[in-house]
């Protein structure tokens, strides 16, 4: 059985899901998936259309969401304006527009200079001690030891499980 925020999900119908994946889950991947005809607000606000919110408290909260990623200043900015790491910023804002439980990216950092990845976990890590879980999928050993717990897979499998991310270091170096 698999429980998020207390439901047993296990039992959802499709819609139900849907609603889940809408409200408890945000995404976060290495492409932006970013809509390039509108503006970085008009991104932030989409998943809020699917989530029935009305149009005010959309804008109102897709503010704050891009002023907790450091981009209050470029709401009216579209993607094609924007560098990778501020593009990136959008999607997290767009991500945790909805005040997910679970935050699910998958290599987040993966296509960012190494002063922009800083800059991201930084976010995540805020948005950690803030009370979500974040699961971050990544390749980077330096990025996987900023976390609070690594995981390490192998084909599918689980093959480390540490609490500690500097055992890493030890394990893989």
């Amino acid at each position: 059985r698999y429980y998020l925020d207390g439901v047993d999900v296990a039992q959802l119908s499709d819609p139900e899901l849907a609603h889940v994946r809408n409200r408890k889950i945000g995404f976060v991947f290495q492409q932006f998936h970013l809509l390039s005809q509108i503006s970085a607000l008009e991104n932030v606000m989409l998943p809020m259309v699917y989530a029935n919110v009305l149009a005010p408290e959309r804008r109102q909260r897709g503010i704050a969401a891009l002023e907790r990623v450091g981009l209050g200043d470029r709401i009216h900015s579209r993607p094609t304006q924007l560098s990778g790491g501020q593009q990136q910023r959008v999607a997290i804002a767009r991500a945790i527009v909805n005040e997910p439980v679970l935050l699910l990216a998958d290599e987040p950092t993966g296509a960012l200079d190494t002063k922009t990845t800083q800059e991201i976990l930084a976010i995540f890590s805020t948005l950690n001690a803030s009370g979500m879980t974040v699961v971050m999928v990544t390749h980077e050993p330096e990025v996987a030891r900023t976390t609070q717990r690594v995981v390490w897979f192998r084909d599918g499998q689980v093959v480390h499980a540490y609490l500690d991310p500097d055992e890493l270091q030890a394990k893989v170096f």
